[in-house]
């Protein structure tokens, strides 16, 4: 989906709609642009689906680091395609290069890329990992992402302040308990060998 492909049209009709079936009436002051408004919002939200995450890694250097590499804190939105409700939260994505690095900026706009488009956190987690193990074929890569879910504190079980976390590995930080624990420390903000 590209941006120039958001049909607004629909999109208002269609948000005038749910707004009559909820016994509002779409013409009165405060929502007669909410219409116009969620179709520019929603084209602003899933704004990644035009974007390939790959761009993002392609430039690579070259360089002999073969240590791990952690980027904490890459803060994400993303929409529910359950329930078409925000989640949103934090990534955290490591990975150990052969070779050849990328620049860190890039592994934002890899999260950015697939957290733009309707999700579930179980599979943005894993798109991450993949799509770094296919284009650097790093000796490992670590995912992590944390993240409330408007679904499940604004309905359903109303449970405000749950914390979904996901992880997803891959490669030495699967094989090794050792390296797994050290990354798992420095996203929590430990020194490994505390741990």
């Amino acid at each position: 989906m590209r941006a120039n492909q958001v049909d607004h049209e629909k999109i208002r009709r269609a948000v005038r709609m749910i707004l009559q079936a909820i016994g509002e009436d779409p013409e009165r002051d405060g929502l007669r642009e909410t219409p116009d408004r969620v179709a520019r919002m929603y084209e602003e939200i899933f704004g990644g689906g035009e974007e390939d995450p790959r761009k993002s890694l392609s430039k690579q250097f070259d360089e002999q680091h073969r240590e791990m590499v952690l980027v904490r804190d890459i803060p994400f939105f993303s929409m529910c395609e359950h329930h078409l409700m925000p989640f949103f939260g934090k990534a955290h994505v490591a990975y150990i290069p052969r070779g050849h690095v990328v620049g860190i900026s890039k592994l934002a706009r890899v999260v950015e890329a697939f957290a733009r488009r309707p999700q579930v956190q179980e599979r943005l987690t894993s798109q991450i990992a993949d799509i770094i193990v296919e284009e650097l074929q790093p000796q490992g890569v670590a995912v992590v992402c944390e993240a409330v879910h408007t679904c499940m504190t604004m309905r359903g079980v109303k449970k405000p302040g749950a914390m979904v976390i996901t992880s997803a590995v891959r490669g030495a930080f699967q094989k090794s308990a050792s390296t797994r624990a050290e990354v798992m420390a420095l996203i929590h903000g430990r020194h490994p060998s505390s741990v």
